[in-house]
């Protein structure tokens, strides 16, 4: 049986804080977690319960206070260049076409010009934007520009991909293009991913299994729920069926509680 490509056991982060340093905050405690190779899970939790964390961490971005971390069954040292990183903010370079954009990554590896020109071209079509090399970043809209950063992240290859509540700011219909394209990419080469998402019907109508986080401080896991849907799922359909349904009345029991003391934590702090 094959090593895990994600495991994390007994993590924690600690942070101290630069206004007072004899105060500290734990963000995230005793997480246990893993992702299998081609499994896509979702990390689902109430607001600043740590779910971003858990992701840097993930990324080599960020050295857990306690536990470890392994990739594919090694130890993590340092940035983990078997991940693509999506972010929920803009990743592309505005001085940079969208065709630029995706080449970066692999002209910083030494990949020829041409070579890296014609991946790129490849994936922009890939993701719907064959036409639209030439676009900058500001002559582009929100859903181009979450496409490009997808070809941007794909065309590297990556063993694993990390994403953060990428399509969050896009409209409804946008968002559901979005997600279906990530499904049909995933499901061509089941790459394992790790993907953090406050929408619980994102992430049942995406994933394999759902994992449910505590809310902070000192958040962990308090369920995980294996999706049984049958692939391939067009997001907006799947949302329909019975078993959808299902699902998500089951793992919304679980995790309402925590987004009212989540809710409640943000009130407190804006007060």
């Amino acid at each position: 049986m094959s090593a895990p490509a994600i495991e994390l056991q007994g993590v924690a982060c600690t942070f101290v804080s630069k206004d007072n340093p004899g105060q500290r905050y734990t963000a995230v405690s005793d997480v246990d977690l893993t992702v299998g190779a081609g499994e896509f899970v979702s990390v689902v939790g109430p607001t600043g319960c740590g779910k971003s964390t858990l992701l840097n961490v993930a990324a080599g971005l960020l050295v857990p206070s306690k536990g470890s971390v392994r990739i594919f069954g090694e130890p993590l040292k340092g940035i983990n260049a078997r991940a693509g990183y999506m972010f929920q903010s803009e990743s592309l370079m505005p001085w940079r076409t969208a065709l630029q954009n995706v080449m970066a990554g692999l002209q910083f590896r030494g990949i020829a010009e041409r070579e890296a020109r014609d991946q790129a071209d490849d994936w922009l079509r890939r993701v719907g934007l064959g036409g639209f090399g030439d676009r900058y970043p500001h002559q582009m809209s929100g859903g181009m520009r979450k496409r490009a950063s997808l070809a941007q992240t794909l065309v590297m290859d990556p063993d694993v991909i990390l994403m953060d509540e990428p399509f969050s700011a896009l409209d409804i219909q946008t968002r559901q293009l979005m997600e279906n394209e990530v499904l049909a990419l995933w499901q061509s080469k089941k790459k394992a991913v790790l993907f953090i998402t406050h929408d619980l019907d994102e992430a049942i109508a995406m994933s394999d299994r759902v994992v449910i986080l505590s809310a902070g401080p000192a958040s962990h896991p308090i369920g995980e729920f294996a999706i049984d849907i049958p692939r391939p799922r067009d997001v907006a359909e799947v949302k329909m069926t019975p078993r959808f349904i299902e699902l998500h009345s089951a793992i919304w029991g679980v995790l309402r509680e925590e987004v009212l003391k989540g809710y409640q934590q943000q009130l407190q702090k804006a007060a």
